[in-house]
């Protein structure tokens, strides 16, 4: 795949490269140059970076860089599945942005995607990250959703919650659970991602008043994370009560974080209650592709 030169506002041009042209190693580094000063934190290592290549189905390939002469000056990602992208991890360095290199960046990446015969682009943007915001409205991009990034510190459950009779499964049969998902998952939480994820396991209750509803979950050696709950019958958040509060129960020791939770999502309450805390807000927003 060629490279391809754009001219950005006056400033020098602009090639834009297959991020396949680079190692991880290289890659991590320009992806926390162009983070340094950003809304949150997130900070890679290559092992991270290649984790979250593998687990999102990105493709380095479609990925893009832009740089100047041998300066790397911000990257893409554009993850990769049947019918459908998503745009992640875009980064301009701070002495480049406002400069035109995102959008040609994000214009790449749509093409990309349009080349691959995509129906929609998703993506994320964090909330109050207004000049992110404003460049995908201008591309066309529509708001779709507000995500939510929860977390709840160590410790056995010190809430009240309904009364509870709670089993435990496996990986297999959190998977299986996955399968009879009502939810709209995002990229992050998806079939296709929760596939590739390691270690997941699940609960069930049954709650005195004949409601129930499972919860599917992944524990790493210090968190919890990619929650997705489910009330079968009865109120959702009483049932998400009863799940977290059996979850914790049975792994007090760990902390918990998981994103991209709807706001909108009527379990929320429970998790709430559970001392589930609000850390930031993503824009969730998408791009259809018509056919040609």
């Amino acid at each position: 795949m060629s490279s391809a030169a754009v001219s950005l506002l006056g400033q020098p041009p602009c090639e834009l490269v297959p991020a396949s042209a680079y190692t991880v190693e290289a890659l991590t580094e320009a992806y926390n140059q162009t983070r340094v000063d950003y809304i949150v934190p997130m900070p890679m290592n290559p092992a991270r970076l290649q984790a979250y290549i593998d687990d999102y189905s990105v493709d380095l390939d479609r990925s893009v860089v832009a740089r100047d002469g041998e300066d790397i000056l911000g990257l893409a990602m554009l993850g990769t599945r049947p019918g459908r992208t998503w745009i992640t991890r875009l980064g301009v360095l701070p002495v480049r942005r406002r400069g035109g290199t995102g959008e040609a960046m994000m214009r790449y990446l749509v093409a990309q995607s349009r080349d691959l015969g995509a129906e929609s682009i998703i993506l994320e943007v964090i909330k109050d990250n207004e000049p992110a915001h404003q460049l995908f409205l201008k591309l066309g991009f529509v708001e779709t959703r507000e995500l939510l990034v929860l977390r709840r510190p160590p410790g056995a459950p010190r809430e009240p919650a309904p009364t509870y009779r709670a089993s435990y499964g496996s990986h297999d049969r959190a998977l299986a659970l996955l399968e009879r998902r009502r939810s709209i998952p995002s990229w992050l939480d998806d079939i296709p991602t929760m596939q590739r994820a390691r270690n997941l396991g699940c609960v069930q209750v049954e709650l005195s008043d004949g409601a129930s509803g499972w919860l599917t979950y992944q524990s790493e050696v210090f968190q919890i994370g990619r929650l997705v709950v489910q009330a079968e019958e009865g109120d959702p958040a009483h049932v998400a009560q009863a799940l977290t509060h059996a979850l914790h129960t049975t792994h007090p020791t760990q902390d918990t974080k998981t994103e991209n939770f709807p706001a909108s999502d009527p379990h929320l309450a429970g998790l709430v209650a559970m001392r589930y805390l609000e850390s930031f807000r993503r824009i969730e927003m998408r791009l259809d592709l018509p056919r040609p």
